[in-house]
């Protein structure tokens, strides 16, 4: 049974992140990759924190 009166699709979302990420390091090289994620990964970390 489908729930035809969705508010939130996790599957959507996870798409269409994945697609923004893809095409903000596409022409990264591996270490602009590595360092885009330990920004990124910092910053969720400090906004954890602070909640």
């Amino acid at each position: 049974m489908k729930n035809k009166n969705k508010n939130f699709d996790a599957v959507k979302l996870m798409r269409e992140l994945r697609e923004k990420i893809n095409k903000e390091i596409a022409n990264m090289t591996p270490e602009q990759i590595i360092e885009y994620f330990r920004k990124g990964s910092e910053q969720y970390e400090k906004e954890m924190t602070s909640r």
